[in-house]
């Protein structure tokens, strides 16, 4: 087999595609995939700027700025986009980080898809029914999954046992 030396054309369309490569991988679900489904007008009436700017476009509150993040009453957190409860307040703790974070979802009620945002790649949770952004999946929790489900407090509504 012939050596073909490499070109910078060459480096570029190899990184271009690796890129694709990448972006497929973490590409988010389509709106279509969801059984709530809403236009971004739809959207943009029920949430604040800021809860669109999360739940729909993927962006991350400022720590510390959610007070859920320090609630520890008894209870279910529910998708604030469609009502399915995602949490149970038995799942949560202090993970010091700003955010409310669980050691686990309740079942069936979050999907998940590869980020690449930050270059490295991350999981990245969504709600499985509307598809609204709940935060990140991380391998630093405590037992007995070693996860942490650390979420965007604006992305959610707690509702009481």
């Amino acid at each position: 087999m012939k050596h073909v030396p490499s070109t910078p054309r060459r480096r570029f369309l190899a990184g271009g595609l690796a890129a694709t490569a990448a972006l497929a991988l973490g590409r988010p679900a389509r709106a279509d995939e969801f059984e709530v489904t809403r236009t971004k007008a739809e959207w943009q009436a029920m949430l604040t700027p800021e809860q669109y700017a999360v739940m729909r476009e993927e962006a991350t509150e400022r720590a510390g700025s959610s007070p859920l993040d320090k609630l520890y009453d008894a209870g279910i957190y529910h998708c604030r986009g469609c009502d399915l409860a995602l949490y149970s307040s038995e799942a949560k703790y202090d993970s010091r980080t700003g955010w409310p974070s669980f050691w686990q979802s309740l079942p069936e009620a979050i999907g998940t898809k590869r980020d690449f945002y930050l270059v490295y790649p991350r999981t990245e949770c969504h709600c499985r029914r509307c598809g609204s952004h709940l935060g990140h999946i991380f391998n630093d929790g405590p037992q007995p999954t070693g996860k942490r489900h650390c979420l965007n407090g604006v992305s959610l509504v707690f509702k009481a046992a």
